[in-house]
């Protein structure tokens, strides 16, 4: 008998880290029932792993409301628009040598575990951006990374390239609702160096037309306070985390920056949940358990929070599947 996700998750993830998961998803749907908005943050190679399909169904359906994200995870779902019959999976990934991986190396191959993006595409996407930089430049314009990428993609020349839906594109689905994409740290990323590399060569005037991380930081603080419902009887803006690093660190201090910096009330993040493969560590800090937000200013002792142990390319897309009802 054929059954629904969320049945199977209801019947079958009953303790350890499904039984969290299942309380995630239903805090999640709660939260946004409640008319609470919903930040999530993208670390890792989640892009690659062509989260984008449900990512796009939760942001088309009002469930994700801010997004911050690496450098790679912004500018792969991209590259997996425009190029994905071109990628190649190599399923016994973990047998590779090291002559092997040269020779992916030598065709072009940029590795992500078991999938290996063209570099082409790479050269394409750069050709347009250096366009729309010195563009910027002479104009005296500055966006954010994700503006510019929104940029190109909204002038339609893309669109003959695309090889998926692009409705399984999460950052089509992002311009097209109008949400906020941040993304700290981009320098770390493909377009990034790109980015650099243009300065040096004299082909952008300055790096002054992309917007730093510290201005989009502002530009989070700010989105926050306008949507924290504080004054509406809503619930505070919730926080969901695929992995760890800076997309989740970054977004998460804009609560105590609000608090402890610019010594302005508003509440805590209402519900927290994460979703790590990193365990419990002495330092480190994408494994540290919930808890030790609450002394960092982030999360109050009653904020609903979820820490979930487990590979985020299979929970993090069951957890959607659950609140959009599948």
């Amino acid at each position: 008998m054929a059954t629904s996700v969320r049945a199977f998750m209801d019947r079958h993830f009953r303790h350890f880290n499904a039984r969290e998961a299942v309380a995630a998803a239903r805090a999640y749907e709660a939260h946004v029932e409640a008319g609470g908005r919903m930040l999530v943050s993208l670390a890792g190679a989640m892009s690659t792993g062509e989260l984008g399909i449900i990512l796009a169904r939760m942001i088309r359906a009002g469930k994700v409301h801010a997004i911050s994200c690496t450098g790679a995870n912004l500018e792969e779902d991209l590259f997996n628009l425009l190029a994905h019959d071109e990628y190649e999976i190599i399923p016994d990934w973990r047998a590779l040598s090291a002559a092997d991986e040269q020779a992916l190396y030598e065709r072009g191959m940029n590795r992500v575990t078991d999938t290996c993006i063209p570099e082409d595409i790479m050269r394409h996407v750069e050709a347009r951006l250096q366009k729309r930089w010195a563009a910027a430049c002479e104009a005296g314009e500055r966006l954010t990374p994700a503006e510019f990428l929104f940029e190109i993609l909204r002038d339609g020349q893309l669109e003959e390239h695309y090889q998926i839906d692009p409705a399984d594109s999460w950052l089509l689905a992002a311009m097209k609702a109008g949400i906020p994409v941040y993304t700290p740290g981009w320098e770390d990323s493909t377009t990034g160096n790109m980015f650099a590399a243009s300065v040096m060569r004299g082909i952008v005037a300055h790096h002054q037309c992309v917007k730093t991380g510290t201005e989009q930081f502002q530009a989070l603080m700010e989105w926050y306070e306008a949507n924290n419902g504080a004054d509406e009887g809503r619930p505070s803006v919730g926080f969901f985390q695929i992995g760890g690093g800076i997309a989740g660190d970054f977004a998460i201090c804009a609560v105590p920056c609000i608090i402890q910096d610019l010594k302005r009330e508003t509440p805590f993040w209402g519900y927290f949940a994460q979703i790590t493969d990193a365990v419990t560590s002495y330092g480190g800090y994408s494994g540290a358990p919930p808890n030790e937000k609450i002394t960092w200013g982030k999360l109050a002792p009653d904020t609903p929070r979820f820490f979930i142990n487990s590979d985020a390319s299979i929970v993090a897309p069951l957890i959607f599947a659950y609140v959009l009802g599948d």
